[in-house]
């Protein structure tokens, strides 16, 4: 009892600093839109040539908004440059005139990150889409800064390797790197931060750098300033990343898939801490809870028992998947675990994982004509029954449909809620149920979010996680490299 008034007393003193830093900043007040004069337009259109530059509605419209609730902030003009050296020269052309730049590469963002909330230059990044090499006995490649995921993978196939890190849609692999994603397989492959070994960043004035050397690509360093890591996460608000160079792995030889179904959340989080702890080497292990069964079930035409779930793959030998699975099984059953089915086909281990991909979809299904609103937290995985626990209890408080899906091998689930955008009491809702979730995240010693982003959705909280002190030297860091304010504006810092 005593610990439970003490955890209220600590959480509502972080719930009055939270809102008294929302007052503060004055988060309400519209962002003043920079207008492109025609001068500058025809400035762009000597740079790219004419065909690469759009101030057509529709296609500004395209390029202001991602896939969150974010209302559309459409850029003046969107560029589509060939190469680095015309991000460079854009780059020049807007820092010398003050005219903010956004990069875009496939808009697959969740906290609204490539919204141009002060108009300006939108940078479309698609064109720049070669794979520049694949070096097999290094387990490494190097990419511009439109190729994407999926792209990269089918172009690999011959090569029996392949980037494992999968935030579920097909995202540029450089807008990954701006973001740090991660995703289903990060408890066996890391995130994007481990998995990048240099970056080519166009910086607001125009300069261009390698963060790690020029053509280098060695698996460790101890030189310098991890300059790389600097970019990896900065959201286009320090430079535009135009090339990659990134870790690959084989090919596992074998791969199978499962589903097993538990009775509550607890049963599900102790399983996943025991086949951790077991040491036994899970590729993927993701927890649905019953809604989010529900919504899978009516989207992806499947019939699964709608109770707390998880999804696992394994891979390595055959011989040795066997043996995984066996002891997972048992783990599953010591916790009350049912319905053990597994997916050794090729297809049915697809269609099994594109509806755990799909999983945002099919939330918005729930309610036809919606837009997701969101959110993710990442606590220490001792913390997750904890957390999911209250998360649901604020969500049911609320009266709000909101799925709950898991990367529950390192901590990180999300939300997805459903939002009609034209019920502000609806999304007023929704908003105070994820801030209380990314509140008690950072009361458990976790993070505000772990693999969305800061964008526009969670500045505010940036602040109660890092501390002003901290973000006092990510300000500093900011004013350094880009000190007219001209990269990708509002977002990350207010």
């Amino acid at each position: 009892m005593f610990c439970k008034r003490v955890w209220n007393s600590s959480f509502r003193s972080l719930t009055r600093a939270y809102h008294k830093s929302l007052d503060r900043k004055g988060l309400a007040q519209a962002a003043e839109i920079v207008k492109v004069p025609d001068r500058l337009v025809a400035a762009l259109s000597d740079i790219v040539g004419k065909k690469n530059v759009s101030t057509a509605m529709v296609v500004r419209e395209q390029h202001g908004r991602d896939e969150s609730y974010h209302s559309c902030c459409p850029p003046e003009v969107v560029t589509f440059p060939q190469n680095v050296e015309q991000v460079s020269e854009i780059a020049v052309l807007c820092n010398d005139n003050e005219i903010p730049l956004i990069p875009f590469g496939s808009g697959t963002g969740l906290e609204g990150g490539i919204n141009a909330t002060k108009g300006g230059v939108c940078v479309d990044l698609t064109h720049m889409n070669e794979i520049l090499s694949v070096n097999p006995e290094d387990f490494d490649c190097t990419v511009q800064s439109g190729v994407t995921r999926l792209q990269l993978n089918n172009y690999l196939r011959d090569t029996g390797l392949w980037f494992p890190i999968d935030p579920g849609a097909d995202a540029s692999l450089c807008g990954m790197c701006s973001t740090s994603a991660s995703g289903t397989n990060a408890v066996r492959y890391g995130t994007m931060r481990e998995n990048v070994l240099n970056l080519e960043v166009v910086l607001a004035d125009g300069r261009v750098i390698n963060t790690a050397g020029k053509g280098r690509r060695t698996k460790k360093t101890s030189a310098g300033y991890n300059l790389t890591n600097l970019f990896v996460g900065s959201e286009g608000t320090l430079g535009i990343i135009t090339k990659a160079s990134l870790r690959l792995f084989g090919i596992p030889e074998a791969t199978v898939s499962a589903v097993c179904h538990f009775p509550d959340v607890q049963g599900a989080v102790d399983t996943t801490v025991q086949v951790l702890q077991c040491g036994i080497p899970i590729a993927r292990i993701e927890f649905l809870d019953e809604v989010s069964i529900d919504a899978v079930n009516k989207y992806s035409k499947m019939d699964m028992k709608v109770a707390p779930s998880l999804f696992l793959e394994f891979t390595g030998t055959p011989s040795s998947l066997d043996e995984q699975a066996a002891l997972v099984a048992d783990l599953c059953s010591m916790n009350n675990g049912s319905d053990f089915k597994w997916a050794k086909d090729p297809e049915e281990r697809n269609h099994l994982w594109k509806a755990r991909h799909d999983i945002l979809y099919a939330c918005m299904a729930l309610k036809p004509g919606s837009k997701p609103y969101s959110t993710d937290v990442c606590v220490p995985v001792s913390k997750l029954p904890e957390i999911i626990k209250r998360s649901k209890e604020e969500i049911t408080k609320a009266g709000v449909c909101g799925p709950i899906v898991g990367h529950v091998g390192d901590g990180n689930f999300h939300v997805f809620f459903p939002v009609d955008q034209n019920n502000p009491e609806e999304l007023q809702k929704i908003q105070e149920v994820s801030k209380k979730m990314a509140l008690m995240s950072l009361e458990m010693n976790g993070t505000c979010t772990g693999e969305h982003g800061i964008g526009q959705g969670k500045r505010e909280l940036l602040v109660q996680e890092i501390g002003e002190t901290g973000i006092q030297v990510m300000k500093q860091i900011k004013q350094t490299l880009d000190p007219k304010g001209i990269m990708n504006p509002t977002k990350v810092f207010f």
